[in-house]
């Protein structure tokens, strides 16, 4: 037998809080999941600094990865005699649901933007490149690791194929409003997916969705907006991330200028400062690695990292006022001379942050991010985008919205003597934006 049709001799199973079980019966997909950069998102959050913010949000890239598997796993079994689908993609599905967010570092999207990284570039690299992964792909076949990246990159010939991983209704997504939901504690990211899996049908280059499961529909679109404010964009999870993107810069400004000597050589990050990270430097960083250099600056010499850092390790965040930046820039620029004056570096205690999300979109052909919208399928056979058919989802497609806060070292300021005229004039402009 064909090393991709050989199965286990009995299917192995995962406990799991959001699916009950994630099965396994595929051997190829057994040894994926035995590889060491696939193990290695273990030591990866899910959702970054958001345990500073949700207690419960300790949860793993791994957990979330065998989570789209088994949601793809699902849908392929009632694809399994649906007219347009191809059966011959099905271990193309699952091993691209399984190793999508193979390229996540730690605390991903902030560290991404310090060092200029690209997770899904580094997704492809460990496809593609001297990997264990790469090895299992391979006995495949020759261009099945090409097939899976492709894939995950969105640029696979059967654009069926890749709606099921990357669309505005896919299974990563599914898999992350629910998972997320869970290990917040919140009740925004629940919807009816069973529902959802049993209205799908593969259709030509996309997944519709059945008319009849439009209500479901709508209220995934839903949970996934409220998600978003309530969750992803909390303004506490991004008063961390501010931080530890400031901590990140500092290292790097400190280790540029050459003339800094740090009390424990940085050997994991030399090569992000450099901007020459190789495979095997990024496949060696975890969240374990960051967080003990967090815990070694917090006693360095610098007062700014090692303030930054025993923050970052202590949950000492900075505070947060409403900022529109298009009506209090002059307020701003009086903050930033202010802090200078009383010692602190506005680059660092004085930052503007904004949050962004398009809930749902229509296709816009031809602009930067084309969004493939939602289909329904109607009872006469035809397609119809949902947002012309549900006015729940008309009312909010289309409309970005956008969030800005300023933040800042509330403990610092209140330190200033009480005297200090610095001390009243911040404090003033920072109620004013209150």
């Amino acid at each position: 037998m064909a090393y991709k049709d050989e199965q286990l001799h009995e299917e192995k199973v995962f406990k799991d809080p959001v699916h009950r079980y994630v099965h396994v019966r595929d051997r190829v997909i057994w040894d994926l999941i035995g590889t060491r950069e696939f193990q290695r998102l273990r030591r990866i959050k899910q959702l970054g600094t958001s345990f500073l913010t949700f207690h419960g949000a300790e949860h793993s890239r791994l957990n979330h990865s065998l989570g789209v598997y088994e949601i793809v796993r699902r849908v392929l079994v009632n694809f399994a005699d649906r007219p347009n689908w191809n059966h011959e993609e099905r271990l193309l599905c699952l091993c691209a649901a399984l190793l999508h967010d193979l390229g996540h570092g730690p605390f991903s999207h902030s560290f991404e933007k310090v060092f200029k990284l690209d997770h899904e570039e580094f997704t492809k690299a460990i496809i593609l490149g001297d990997t264990e992964v790469n090895k299992v792909l391979k006995k495949v076949s020759k261009d099945f690791p090409q097939k899976v990246a492709d894939v995950i990159n969105k640029t696979y010939e059967d654009k069926l194929v890749v709606s099921l991983i990357s669309s505005q209704i896919d299974a990563d997504r599914m898999d992350y409003l629910q998972r997320d939901a869970y290990f917040t504690g919140v009740s925004y990211g629940h919807f009816d997916m069973e529902r959802i899996l049993r209205v799908m049908r593969p259709y030509e280059d996309q997944v519709v969705v059945k008319e009849s499961g439009m209500h479901a529909v709508e209220d995934y679109i839903m949970s996934r907006y409220q998600m978003y404010w309530q969750v992803y964009f909390h303004p506490v999870t991004r008063s961390a991330e501010v931080i530890l993107t400031k901590i990140l810069h500092r290292a790097k400004a400190l280790y540029e200028e050459g003339g800094y000597s740090f009390q424990m050589e940085p050997t994991h990050f030399i090569s992000l400062f450099e901007e020459k990270v190789s495979l095997k430097d990024y496949i060696q960083l975890d969240e374990a690695v960051v967080l003990y250099y967090f815990q070694m600056w917090a006693d360095e010499k610098d007062p700014i990292l090692k303030d930054l850092a025993y923050r970052f390790v202590n949950r000492r965040l900075f505070k947060y006022v409403e900022f529109n930046p298009n009506l209090q820039m002059k307020e701003w620029m009086e903050l930033h001379q202010l802090f200078i004056d009383i010692g602190l570096d506005p680059d660092y205690y004085l930052v503007v942050d904004s949050s962004s999300d398009l809930p749902y979109d229509f296709y816009r052909p031809g602009e930067e991010e084309e969004r493939l919208p939602i289909h329904l399928f109607m009872p006469n056979k035809e397609l119809r985008e949902l947002s012309r058919q549900s006015e729940i989802v008309e009312a909010i497609s289309g409309k970005k919205r956008t969030d800005h806060k300023l933040y800042y070292p509330r403990d610092v300021i209140l330190q200033l003597p009480d005297d200090s005229q610095e001390k009243k004039r911040i404090l003033a402009l920072l109620h004013h934006s209150e």
